[in-house]
């Protein structure tokens, strides 16, 4: 069962190859001109409510998403879920309380966003550097995972087909990024979602049909395949190894709700919307479809477990990230059919465009910010043509270094990775948002607190959690060097991320908060009703 048919394997290499090769013309096709400098950061906001909130939403489901939401709720049952809810909630405490504001505040980057009240060069290469500390992890768990994938679904193992699997596709995704701008990534989303969503629904469906269309029977089915009773539907299984397993899951919780929400490559679809009303519509889209992927990942990885086993889903990769994959397999049954071969390959296929989008979209996230905050300030006037140019360049200056540690880490556990971009997040990037939008008195020195103080705060404390030492699944497993009580560092470091921000602020003094009380009261308006749109 966890062997794949050579002919599902022919029909997945030529869908492969056939995806890479429409995408990527599909870049440059839509590609903006060498001297558009809005619609390679923006689009020049072309596109529909509704198509924007498929980007929205291709952008925030990640293959991490897929593969290790999926194999958390195969492998933990209702933790699972609760980690798949998680990430509804995360986006749509985006939709409520930062969409708008961050859409006035900002033009292309994380950095405008911060700057629009606090400009100066120093704030908006702090924000870069913390952008790329965000998603640099998440970029290395969806490169080091396309060559253990492919390795996967197509039945090699050698390490030097993997290594190459990663440094080919780390390419074509630096020239999605490159060649097609906000536009071009935005359609490889698009078709990204239709296709995950849709060959999921439709394997959903085929689930529920092997249990007569009873959800309770397919939930019942799974705890007694789970080796661990009707503790599968309970919490606790998740962290059952934990000193505090109910605070542990919580923490864990939390950092996903606050830190998803706040990724840069997130973000920056929201200043794809032409207005207010727009990004509230695009957000409605992106919100309904990632509750639709929810429903659909919580169907599978349950009916994984139910069909398979729990045992041979963690014996397939103890992580369970293959359990997606697997519980697609499984539900077509042990007669399988050419229609059947076709939708698996839609569904391998789905995944590996995933793979693919999703380091697209950081990658873009990234070298647009490392051009606009970084480099652009560094002169007085930038032409256009230039600043995109040196977009483009940085788009390779961060995703050659990403493809190679990528390599490095390929053979190590890469949870602590994911962890670690929710948590900076979580704790640096959420709390620097919510001051800066909401607090009149914020400062500079308060701002660079947060985003230095919290970044600092989760990098001190992740190498002491269980997930990088001290465990089997850990990234290193024969050390132990794991002192922090928790999985995650969000119990300590989110609070840590806004007591600097007050810090830092109560310490510039009553003169520079007062000033600063003044310049947000004079973009106020722009910033929470829209009333103004300054190019900025």
């Amino acid at each position: 069962m966890t062997h794949f048919s050579g002919n599902a394997q022919a029909m997945s290499l030529v869908a492969f190859s056939a995806v890479a090769t429409i995408t990527l013309l599909l870049c440059v096709m839509t590609g903006p001109d060498g001297d558009d400098l809005d619609e390679f950061y923006t689009g020049y906001g072309s596109l529909s409510p509704m198509r924007n909130g498929l980007a929205i939403a291709g952008d925030y489901i990640s293959a991490a998403s897929v593969l290790g939401t999926g194999g958390v709720i195969a492998l933990c049952g209702y933790d699972g879920i609760a980690l798949a809810l998680s990430t509804a909630l995360s986006l749509m405490l985006l939709m409520f309380l930062l969409a708008e504001p961050l859409r006035n505040a900002g033009r292309f980057t994380m950095g405008d966003a911060l700057a629009r009240r606090m400009p100066g060069r120093t704030v908006r290469i702090t924000a870069c550097a913390v952008t790329i500390a965000a998603l640099l992890p998440l970029m290395l768990v969806q490169l080091a995972g396309t060559g253990q994938l492919l390795a996967f679904i197509l039945g090699f193992s050698a390490d030097a087909l993997k290594t190459g699997c990663i440094i080919g596709l780390g390419a074509l995704m630096i020239s999605y990024a490159a060649i097609g701008g906000m536009k071009g990534t935005a359609l490889i989303q698009i078709l990204k979602i239709v296709m995950l969503l849709g060959s999921g629904a439709v394997v959903a469906v085929l689930m529920l049909r092997r249990f007569d269309w009873d959800p309770g029977a397919l939930f019942h089915t799974a705890a007694g395949q789970s080796g661990v009773g009707s503790r599968f539907l309970h919490s606790g299984v998740q962290f059952a190894g934990s000193s505090h397993p109910r605070l542990d899951m919580i923490t864990s919780e939390l950092t996903v709700v606050i830190g998803g929400a706040c990724l840069p490559h997130v973000t920056m679809r929201m200043y794809t919307a032409r207005s207010a009303r727009q990004v509230r519509r695009s957000m409605s889209w992106a919100v309904s479809l990632v509750v639709l992927f929810v429903l659909i990942i919580t169907v599978i990885g349950f009916g994984a477990t139910a069909l398979i086993g729990r045992a041979t889903i963690a014996g397939a990769d103890p992580q369970g990230n293959t359990a997606y994959l697997l519980g697609s397999r499984a539900a077509f049954g042990p007669d399988v059919s050419t229609a059947e071969t076709f939708l698996f390959t839609t569904v391998t296929t789905a995944i590996f465009l995933t793979l693919l989008a999703s380091v697209a979209g950081m990658i873009l996230a990234c070298a647009n910010s490392l051009a606009h905050d970084v480099f652009a300030t560094r002169v007085q006037e930038m032409s256009e043509r230039r600043e995109m140019t040196l977009a483009r360049v940085s788009a390779l200056a961060v995703g050659a270094p990403a493809i190679l540690l990528a390599t490095l880490v390929q053979h190590r556990s890469l949870q602590p990775l994911v962890t670690l971009s929710f948590c900076l997040g979580a704790s640096a990037l959420a709390p620097a948002l919510v001051y800066s939008l909401f607090w009149r008195r914020y400062t500079r020195t308060g701002l660079l607190w947060t985003l230095i103080g919290g970044t600092a705060a989760v990098l001190v404390l992740m190498p002491g959690t269980n997930l990088v030492s001290g465990s089997p699944i850990s990234a290193f497993p024969d050390a132990d060097f794991n002192w922090f009580p928790f999985t995650t560092t969000g119990l300590v470091t989110i609070p840590l991320g806004f007591a600097f921000g007050w810090l830092g602020t109560a310490i510039s003094g009553r003169r520079a908060a007062e000033e600063q009380r003044h310049q947000y009261e004079a973009v106020e308006g722009w910033i929470l009703a829209g009333a103004v749109r300054r190019s900025g």
